[in-house]
């Protein structure tokens, strides 16, 4: 096989596991009653603390406009909260609450084992390797 249809081929790969994959994260965190948007911000909140809702957006990659709408229905199930940055009025933070920790205590460790499932048949140099080809590729899209 040519060499340009095999790096074809590798981009039809690459995609198709994403939505495999993404596939698999819904069913995940469906069964939690979240959407995918949702659990990366409670994600984003459990991991790294609370955070100005810009950032979150810049983080989870989707739109400021739409980060908004996703702080309302998680502040609506009482999973997280704002609050006002006391040196810059411009800026509001999103926290976790007490529920949304629970339920992070709770499901985060289940989900982790789960995404680790789609890994388990891979050697560990392998799966090493795979990362950092997936780097090097999203690196280089970036230039392009």
């Amino acid at each position: 096989m040519e060499l340009v249809d095999e790096k074809l081929r590798a981009i039809t790969v690459i995609l198709r596991a994403a939505r495999s994959i993404e596939d698999v994260v819904r069913k995940d965190v469906t069964c939690y009653g979240l959407n995918t948007t949702e659990f990366a911000v409670l994600e984003a909140l459990y991991h790294k603390g609370d955070l100005p809702i810009q950032i979150i957006s810049k983080k989870i990659l989707i739109a400021s406009s739409s980060i908004t709408y996703v702080v309302d229905k998680l502040e609506q199930k009482n999973l997280v909260r704002r609050s006002g940055c006391a040196n810059d009025r411009r800026i509001t933070y999103a926290s976790l609450t007490e529920q949304g920790h629970t339920l992070m205590d709770d499901i985060f460790p289940k989900h982790k084992a789960k995404m680790a499932q789609l890994f388990n048949d891979m050697e560990e140099q392998s799966l090493h390797d795979m990362n950092e080809a997936l780097k090097q590729i999203g690196i280089k899209s970036q230039s392009l």
